[in-house]
């Protein structure tokens, strides 16, 4: 009797498992099918649009990034999909993805307003890795431009980690950007001095100088009759690369050559006059 209710459930589970076959068979099958298709397709979808982008001469770091959120979406509509052949309800789980979607973006605020100005950075590239750059208050050269934030190094080596969103919101200089730089220097001299023989002096070192570009040329003139000296305003044109050398070697040489000629370079007096009330 025990062998025959033996028997009897197992032809009951047999038959059980032979209508879930018949059942969810077919459905599994298709759900597998278009998993493996759908994650196949995402791979190439992702692959001829980077290949694509990289052709146009797209920045490396926009072509990953645009790559990893288009292959991300197409798995998430795969797995949508896959769902739906099961016979699982998606609509209630869209809504429960767009929720949790609302809150983590409230959440993120702060992160998601780096991430957008971290993408428009990449994509407009106002400046690149090695540029010498003012922004958001401080100054320093490009090391890495991520999508949060954009990391700087200072003159004296310190590393600086700037949001993203900062650097968008404030204006953007960079000093790096054209292959050409104009300086800017004031020398000032005497009232008593020979102004025209400390023209002749500044045109003489500014031309001489091997880094200093003839075009555009350089310009000397008197700038201000200032308090104690009169200043002369002398703007040269040199390669970006040699901006501050350039800078460093002209104001020494104006230096020695004045002190040569005996033109002098005053500092700032003010003179009191006291006056004796009886």
């Amino acid at each position: 009797m025990n062998n025959l209710e033996s028997l009897g459930q197992l032809e009951v589970w047999t038959e059980k498992l032979y209508n879930a076959l018949l059942a969810w068979g077919p459905k599994v099958v298709a759900a597998l099918a278009i998993l493996i298709v759908g994650y196949l397709a995402a791979k190439l979808a992702t692959a001829l649009l980077a290949r694509g982008m990289r052709k146009a001469k797209t920045d490396e770091t926009l072509v990953r990034f645009i790559r990893s959120i288009i292959y991300v979406l197409l798995l998430a509509f795969v797995a949508i999909a896959v769902l739906g052949k099961l016979g699982i309800d998606t609509t209630s789980l869209a809504a429960i993805f767009a929720a949790a979607g609302l809150a983590i973006g409230l959440a993120l605020q702060g992160s998601l307003g780096n991430f957008a100005s971290g993408v428009m950075l990449i994509a407009n590239r106002p400046f690149k890795v090695g540029d010498l750059v003012s922004i958001a208050g401080v100054t320093g050269v490009v090391e890495q431009i991520n999508v949060f934030a954009t990391e700087l190094n200072t003159a004296d080596n310190k590393r600086l980690i700037v949001p993203n969103g900062e650097i968008t919101s404030s204006v953007i200089t960079n000093l790096t950007g054209n292959n050409r730089r104009r300086l800017d220097l004031v020398f000032g001299i005497g009232y008593a001095d020979d102004m025209d023989k400390a023209h002749a002096i500044l045109e003489r070192v500014v031309t001489n100088h091997p880094n200093v570009l003839q075009d555009p040329a350089p310009y000397i003139a008197i700038h201000e009759l200032g308090d104690s000296s009169v200043n002369f305003l002398v703007r040269p044109w040199a390669l970006t690369g040699d901006y501050f050398k350039t800078w460093g070697e002209i104001t020494t040489s104006v230096k020695k050559e004045f002190d040569a000629e005996g033109i002098s370079i005053p500092f700032p007096q003010r003179d009191v006059h006291l006056h004796q009330v009886v």
